[in-house]
This record gives C-alpha cells, sequence and structure tokens, in this order.
C-alpha cells in the first residue's frame, strides 16, 4: 500500500514595514500588497497540496515569539526579515535554535541596494535565498522550501527502510 504524503505546514514571515507593500518605494518593491502576495501564496500552497500561515510584525520581539511558537506546528520558514536581514542577530538565533529549515526571500535583489543592505546575517544559515523576482520571490522560495521538505523526508523514510 502506497504511503499517503506527510503533511507539510510552512509559515511566511514579512518583518518590518512590509505591511506598507503596494505604497512603500513601488519602483523598488512593487505595487503588490501584502494580501496580494499572501493570496497568491495561499493559491500556490493549494497547488502544491501544502497549508501555509502568515505572519507580519514590524518588532522584532514579535518576529522571534512567532518564531518560537510556530515552530511547533510548521516544518518550516520563509522569511523576509525586511531591515533586520542586515541587523538582528537575535531573529538569526531564533530561527536556528528552532531547528527547522527556512528560505529567505526578498523582492529587490539585496547585491544591486546600498552598501548596508547587501549582507544579510540570516543567509549564511538559510537553505537558500531568492531575491530580485519581485512578489515571485516569495512563490519561488516557497516552492524550493516545499521541495526540500519532502526530499528531506523521502530520504528519511528511505533510511528507515519505509516506502
Amino acid at each position: 500500500m502506497a504511503q499517503e504524503p506527510e503533511e507539510v505546514r510552512v509559515a511566511v514571515i514579512h518583518g518590518p514595514n512590509l505591511n506598507l507593500l503596494g505604497q512603500r518605494e513601488p519602483t523598488i518593491y512593487g505595487r503588490r500588497s501584502l494580501e496580494d502576495i499572501n493570496g497568491d501564496l495561499s493559491t500556490l500552497a493549494a497547488e502544491l497540496g501544502i497549508e501555509v500561515e502568515f505572519c507580519q510584525a514590524n518588532g522584532e520581539g514579535e518576529l522571534i515569539d512567532f518564531i518560537q511558537a510556530a515552530a511547533a506546528r510548521v516544518e518550516g520558514f520563509v522569511i523576509n526579515a525586511g531591515g533586520y536581514t542586515h541587523t538582528s542577530v537575535a531573529l538569526l538565533d531564533a530561527l536556528v535554535a528552532v531547528g527547522r529549515p527556512y528560505v529567505e526571500a526578498h523582492l529587490s535583489n539585496l547585491a544591486a541596494r546600498e552598501t548596508f543592505r547587501q549582507r544579510s546575517l540570516l543567509a549564511g544559515r538559510a537553505g537558500g535565498v531568492v531575491m530580485g523576482f519581485g512578489a515571485q520571490s516569495y512563490s519561488l522560495a516557497l516552492r524550493g522550501l516545499v521541495e526540500t521538505l519532502r526530499r528531506d523526508t523521502d530520504e528519511g523514510r528511505q533510511a528507515r527502510g519505509r516506502p
């Protein structure tokens, strides 16, 4: 009997000022709102057969609290930490501490931005980084994370001698 695929649940985290997407510097971040992006990701999640939940917070502590709480119910994270990407060791520590894989996503290409934005404190421990594709960066990050989670689950089942 074929084994049913294990349910995958992913949390998508949006950092500070991302609640202003669509209004804030549209030449850099595009005209899509956060609600539009979350809607696209919900549609993609249904196509992929996964569950997705969302968090947007402007405060570093709120993001850390969410990561710690969500780790009990999700297999991984897609995160756009906004400005905390370049400054928050605490956010990195939270992601590493919960032991869930994460993919970093950015609307703009950080390498083409101001010097202080070109360094990510999160990237070194991320499973991947997707940037520069506008709102599609999130979709690409979610697809990559789900593929990795499923591959890792399949490999784990095989290692345990299960189909």
